[in-house]
């Protein structure tokens, strides 16, 4: 244990929240990680929101101290969505994760269903209704039938925020929309690119090995014909 005590209390970005917290400190520990003197503390807490219990991480100043505010390394926080999206639609889908933060579910919901409409204005697909836009892109094998329900689901939540109904969003809902909308971009920008690329690999390779055999078969038949 280090001499520093720490605070009862620290600021950090809850996960579950997805808002910055103050949570309350159970534990902690001090220790060198990874052998390279560098001072780390963790502490467990509690999210003062919600009550999830987090794992705080904390490296010690070059003043010797450390500070109130302190990074939250579990649960896992949101990860950084991959350049290869589109960053207008990164652009999109970051709002709708800032009015999840906010607790503002409705304009949460109603952000996801711009980042779709963004989706298809990216694949030069404009047919209006939504709905017939994705049917569009399932018509032309951007987007499977799975991920067609996903598209069309949240555009009828999208719908439900977009227009007053009396019914309010439900967290729950929120969040589910955020995350399926982050894996629908994964899959039409990340994974399917990856996965062309890894074809391509395969292809070239099993070229290049046909070639290979091809030049083979060749100088053994013409070293089968030489004259002794």
């Amino acid at each position: 244990m280090s001499e520093d005590v720490p605070f009862k209390q620290y600021v950090t970005e809850c996960p579950r929240c997805q808002q910055k917290v103050t949570a309350a400190i159970e534990a902690y520990n001090d220790g060198f990680p990874n052998d390279d003197f560098n001072l780390m503390r963790h502490l467990i807490a509690r999210c003062g929101l919600c009550f999830q219990t987090l794992l705080l991480e904390k490296e010690k100043s070059a003043a010797n101290r450390f500070e109130r505010e302190l990074t939250c390394v579990w649960p896992t926080p949101p990860r950084v969505m991959a350049e290869t999206i589109p960053e207008d639609l990164r652009r999109e889908h970051l709002e709708a994760r800032t009015c999840f933060k906010s607790a503002a579910y409705t304009a949460t919901v109603v952000m996801v269903r711009r980042t779709l409409e963004g989706v298809c204005a990216q694949h030069g697909i404009t047919k209006r209704p939504l709905y017939k836009a994705f049917e569009e892109m399932e018509s032309t094998g951007l987007i499977e039938g799975r991920l067609l329900e996903w598209a069309q689901e949240l555009r009828l939540l999208g719908n439900e925020g977009a227009h007053f109904t009396g019914k309010p969003v439900t967290r729950q809902d929120a969040s589910d929309a955020v995350a399926l909308a982050e894996a629908l971009l994964d899959y039409l920008y990340v994974f399917s690119a990856q996965f062309t690329k890894f074809k391509e690999r395969r292809q070239e390779a099993t070229k290049m090995a046909k070639i290979a055999t091809s030049a083979t078969g060749s100088e053994f038949a013409g070293s089968a014909t030489e004259t002794p």
